[in-house]
């Protein structure tokens, strides 16, 4: 970044073929070496989407998921997808961090700030979310599974209207192992998928919430790799969720979330990306493809996905 212009594909190859552990250790030795902050230079010197991911990928971990809540309910409107995705598939622990970190960043209550912006059912399945209550997993109790699945049903299928409180409380706290048994119950209960009495019996943005947990219970590596299919789908991109999704995932499960890719949608991630970018008429640079060879922690998708953005 010294002189005139900046060699973005250095800054690519060092930022992606690094843990974001080690991108933290080199921000620290860059502000020791030249008294600068790292990520400021990247701002000033980089522009557009290219930009975006690449300060994101030097956000530390541990922030991100604060700073994507903060921008969403920031300003005129409210992302509600973003709310969801991020609420709905994180463990207990990872959403206490979550507003942790945000009171701590931001000098302000997470839950004051989405209540503020939300209203209804949605709203109360979020505050849910956000107490972290959901219980552990440990020994299934087959009585309460049966018990929940009658609820359910009742709740649902065999009542005038729909009790949402009834799902709100059983979606919002039980553990995930109970849920899976709820759902297979369900099942032999009724005749019908849970999924499909959510679709049928809630709408909007209750409808996508109530979804999103079922889906991550079911398997969350599933549920991103739906999301990153329907990023791509159709005309244009939703860039900002795959980034989202590419970055917060890396050193997770993103290769699980490459298996289920496979699995459900038939091509590979990779595949899917590549057949992206010819289809959105936008050219795949050979000097980032060469890079993937460098890759590590799932970070080869997230390589592959730099030119299916706008570079400048």
């Amino acid at each position: 970044m010294k002189g005139l212009g900046t060699d973005e594909e250095t800054v690519l190859k060092i930022l992606t073929s690094r843990s974001n552990a080690q991108r933290q250790q080199i921000a620290a030795a860059f502000k020791t070496l030249f008294g600068r902050d790292l990520v400021d230079d990247l701002k000033s010197e980089l522009t557009g989407k290219f930009e975006t991911l690449m300060v994101s990928l030097m956000r530390p971990a541990q922030l991100y998921d604060a700073h994507a809540l903060k921008h969403a309910i920031k300003g005129a409107g409210t992302n509600e997808n973003v709310l969801t995705e991020i609420l709905a598939s994180r463990t207990p622990a990872e959403v206490q961090n979550v507003k942790q970190v945000y009171q701590e960043e931001y000098e302000a209550n997470l839950e004051d700030h989405i209540t503020s912006d939300t209203t209804g059912y949605y709203q109360r399945m979020l505050v849910v979310l956000l107490q972290a209550n959901r219980d552990p997993d440990g020994r299934i109790d087959e009585s309460r599974v049966e018990q929940d699945a009658q609820v359910l049903f009742k709740a649902g299928e065999l009542k005038w209207g729909t009790d949402e409180e009834k799902f709100i409380t059983i979606l919002g706290t039980r553990s995930v192992s109970h849920l899976r048994k709820v759902f297979d119950k369900y099942m032999t209960i009724s005749g019908f998928q849970i999924e499909e009495t959510i679709d049928r019996e809630t709408s909007g943005d209750m409808e996508k919430l109530l979804l999103a947990i079922v889906k991550c219970v079911r398997s969350v590596p599933a549920y991103f790799a739906e999301t990153l299919f329907y990023a791509m789908k159709g005309a244009g991109t939703d860039d900002d969720t795959l980034v989202r999704v590419m970055v917060t995932r890396s050193e997770i499960d993103l290769l699980d979330i490459r298996q289920a890719f496979r699995r459900n949608f038939a091509k590979s991630l990779h595949h899917a990306i590549e057949i992206h970018l010819v289809t959105t008429g936008k050219h795949c640079c050979c000097s980032v493809v060469e890079m993937m060879s460098n890759a590590v922690n799932g970070m080869k998708d997230l390589v592959l996905l730099l030119p299916c953005i706008t570079l400048s």
